[in-house]
Parts: C-alpha cells; sequence; structure tokens
C-alpha cells in the first residue's frame, strides 16, 4: 500500500475516533416540548410561572410535566435586543441541560426574526458575494456551535435556517423564484458546518431544515433535493391553522408522504392555539377567531385537545415529534415593537393574571397510541 494511502487511512480513523457520538433521540423516540426562548427575558420582565400556586422554574417544569426538548432561536447581531444573542442562547440552554432537556439551536441566520415570508441577511453579510456569503453562513455555524462545545453545551439538534421557505438570505421577496442554485449551496454550508462540529466535537447534533405550513413542504424538498441539498435529518415543519391553507388531514398526509418520499424524520416544530380570545394587555394578539379549528374551541380544555389530537396525528402518521411556540411568552410590564405586553398571551399555557399552568401542559405526558407497522398514512 502507498504511502499517501496509509497516511489517509490513519487521519481518517483518528478523525472517527476524535468525533463526537451522534445525538440520541429522547427515551421513547418522541420529541416534546417548547421553545423557550423568551424566557430569559420574561423572567427578566418580572415574569413569575406558577403551578398550584407556588412559583416553579420555566425549564424544570417543562421537564416535570413530560417535556424533553427546548428550542431556542439565535441571531446573528441584533443591535435591537440583548435576547437571543450568543450569551442569552448560551444562558437558555444550560438551562435546559441543567434540567435533563435537550436542546435544538434554530440559526435564524439574520439580525431579526427570519421566518416563510422573509430571509433577511445580516448586516455584516447583506453587500458579500455569493462566495463570501457561503463562507461566512459557514464559519458562523461552526464557530457558534464550537464555542458551545467549550461551553459544554452543545445542542443535540440545529435548525440550518427558521422557515426557509424564501431564499436563504434572500430578503423580503414573497412569490419571487427561489435561485437554486445559490440557496443549495448556502443550506449546504450550514449542513457541513453542524456535520464539521460534530466530527470534532462532543456530540454530533442532528440536522433539521424547516419549512412554514404543509402545503409548502413538498414542493419546496422536492426543488430542493434536485439542486443536491443533503445531509439533513431531520424535516420540520411549521403548522398553525391561521396561515395554512391546509386542514390536520392534510397536515398528517403531508407528515407521511414527506418521510416516505425523502426518507426523514419529521416533526411539527412549530405550532400553537389559543385557550381564550380575551386579551391581558394592548398588544393585539397573533391568534384570533381566525386561528380556530372546529371542534376545538378557545379554552383551556380547548387547547389541550388540540395539543393531544395534533401530538397523536404525528405519531400515527410516522412523525417524531411536536413542539410547541413560546408557551411562556406571557403579559409582563415590558413589551415588544408591535405593543405593551404580549402578542401571544393569550396562546400561552399560563392563565391571567398570576400565571398559574394551565391543563394543556397534560399533552406533554399523554399516552399516546404508537401506530403498528403498516398502520401510517
Amino acid at each position: 500500500m502507498k504511502p499517501r494511502v496509509i497516511a489517509a487511512l490513519v487521519a481518517a480513523a483518528a478523525t472517527v475516533a476524535q468525533a463526537g457520538p451522534p445525538a440520541s433521540p429522547p427515551r421513547g423516540a418522541l420529541y416534546l416540548g417548547a421553545d423557550l426562548s423568551y424566557v430569559n427575558e420574561m423572567e427578566d420582565c418580572g415574569a413569575v410561572f406558577r403551578l398550584h400556586g407556588k412559583p416553579v422554574d420555566a425549564f424544570k417544569l417543562l421537564k416535570r410535566e413530560g417535556g424533553n426538548i427546548v428550542r431556542v432561536r439565535i441571531w446573528v447581531n441584533p443591535t435591537w435586543t440583548k435576547y437571543s444573542t450568543y450569551p442569552d442562547v448560551l444562558k437558555t440552554i444550560r438551562r435546559a441541560h441543567a434540567a435533563g432537556l435537550q436542546a435544538l439551536l434554530d440559526f435564524h441566520y439574520s439580525d431579526d426574526w427570519a421566518d416563510g415570508g422573509k430571509q433577511i441577511a445580516p448586516a455584516a453579510w447583506a453587500n458579500l458575494s455569493t462566495d463570501e456569503q457561503v463562507k461566512a453562513l459557514h464559519d458562523y455555524t461552526l464557530d457558534t456551535l464550537r464555542r458551545l462545545d467549550v461551553a459544554h453545551q452543545m445542542p443535540e439538534m440545529v435548525q440550518v435556517g427558521n422557515e426557509t421557505n424564501p431564499e436563504l438570505l434572500g430578503g423580503k421577496v414573497p412569490g419571487q423564484p427561489i435561485n437554486w442554485e445559490r440557496n443549495a449551496r448556502l443550506l449546504n454550508a450550514g449542513i457541513e458546518a453542524v456535520q464539521e462540529a460534530g466530527r470534532a466535537g462532543s456530540l454530533a447534533p442532528r440536522i433539521m431544515l424547516h419549512i412554514a405550513q404543509p402545503e409548502n413542504i413538498l414542493p419546496w424538498f422536492d426543488a430542493a433535493t434536485k439542486a443536491g441539498v443533503h445531509g439533513y435529518d431531520v424535516i420540520g415543519m411549521s403548522y398553525y391553522s391561521k396561515w395554512s391553507k391546509w386542514n390536520l388531514a392534510q397536515l398528517k398526509q403531508t407528515i407521511a408522504e414527506a418521510k416516505r418520499r425523502y426518507g426523514k424524520d419529521v416533526i411539527v416544530v412549530e405550532t400553537g392555539y389559543p385557550f381564550t380570545l380575551q386579551g391581558a394587555d394592548t398588544a393585539k394578539n397573533l391568534l384570533s377567531e381566525d386561528a380556530l379549528i372546529p371542534g376545538y374551541p378557545a379554552t383551556p380544555e380547548g387547547q389541550h385537545k388540540y395539543m393531544v389530537d395534533l401530538t397523536q396525528l404525528t405519531v400515527d402518521a410516522g412523525g417524531i415529534g411536536v413542539v410547541y411556540w413560546e408557551p411562556y411568552w406571557v403579559s409582563t410590564r415590558c413589551g415588544t415593537r408591535w405593543g405593551h405586553g404580549s402578542d401571544w398571551e393569550n396562546a400561552t399555557w399560563f392563565d391571567y393574571p398570576k400565571h398559574e399552568a394551565l391543563p394543556v401542559f397534560e399533552w406533554l405526558h399523554h399516552k399516546y397510541r404508537r401506530a403498528r407497522q403498516g398502520e401510517r398514512g
């Protein structure tokens, strides 16, 4: 055997030897949890969460009730807030791990909200060429994960982008066709950075790509597959009846078809439902009457039933879990750019005004029927 070949084999063996083990799914292989990105801010604003009248830690409560994963967003350089920055995210992941929860890190690749309607590049990357943006996205992703690993807080799962229906770093261009040659390069750069961090780190995170609303899943992933996007493990989707054209039955069909067509695990990584249509402050609530589904009234019982049924539907279709969006974003003395208080307090898991835990928490420890072979779809 030639010396160069031997050297290459030795190097490859060394890389495998030092690679971190792949992140394991939670016990029972069903991810159940919530995005807790707002918790640190809510506590700074005076929020106290209660169970049976007694104050409780937000992360320990999620774990106690049966949750096993915390999702947390990160912005690149938000000059308008001190939250969802690296220090704030490190604090959140540290709290999650201390409570015995896994962490899902959600890269927005923006200085502000990135979602299904906009993917605005960070100011520092806005005027770069595509080649330079590809490198910037890769290096930022890798550096963030290495820093977390050095702090012993490597996340178990990583999202390469948040609701990337539009072109990554593509601005606010609803309906504009995606340049898939560019988009695939950016997505693959993020995926490769996570893989690289996992190869040399303490843990190899699972990698998710995330699209908003089930009607967009198959067209987007068909195009992504054709363009050569590869290396991800999980398909994440948002489902909100207010913003989706499809019903729960169509959501179920999409989960099953996505799993079959692409051979990936599927998770409903964002959802939410109101327990009341009344507000606790002057901020306009995002979920109002137009968010309701027949059979699920805006009551604590209706909210609980929605989450149980949605999760059972996901399991029946072969999905691997459900993550609720911001159930701790309660009304406080603080506000946002859109109003005083919270835009989401009627869809949290806490009542007014004492922030007492609602019955919806039970969905986390509900006994879900697992589908038998051949039952799914």
